[in-house]
């Protein structure tokens, strides 16, 4: 059974900032891209950024978060981070961990294979 968990959503202003992280559990994430989709009140769920998780470990993100958001992983606890600085009132949705079952040359919703729960952020201007 994989689970994916996210952690660290919350409420804040505009300008602030916070860390969402995702634990990986029931396999080791050794070869599998990893990213972070967000879903507004009335919006589609959306890509926000992505990383592989083999050599290089590239990043990829939407051009609405390019600049303030910054993904990363850390092997040794199969965890995926998203720093988010400089948060705006337009950032407001459930934010959500993904993972690949095996590599794609998308980043779209379709690409990945498991699922967290969600967790809420609130950004309040």
């Amino acid at each position: 059974q994989v689970q994916l968990v996210e952690s660290g959503g919350g409420v804040v202003q505009a300008g602030e900032s916070l860390r969402l992280s995702c634990a990986a559990s029931g396999r080791t994430f050794s070869g599998n891209d990893m990213g972070w989709f967000r879903q507004a009140p009335g919006k589609e769920r959306e890509f926000a950024a992505g990383i592989t998780w083999n050599g290089g470990h590239k990043t990829y993100y939407a051009d609405s978060v390019k600049g303030r958001f910054t993904i990363s992983r850390e092997y040794a606890k199969n965890t995926v981070y998203l720093q988010m600085n400089s948060l705006k009132p337009d950032d407001t949705a459930v934010y959500y961990c993904a993972a690949k079952w095996r590599p794609t040359a998308s980043w779209e919703r379709k690409d990945f294979d498991y699922w967290g729960q969600g967790t809420q952020v609130t950004v309040s201007s």
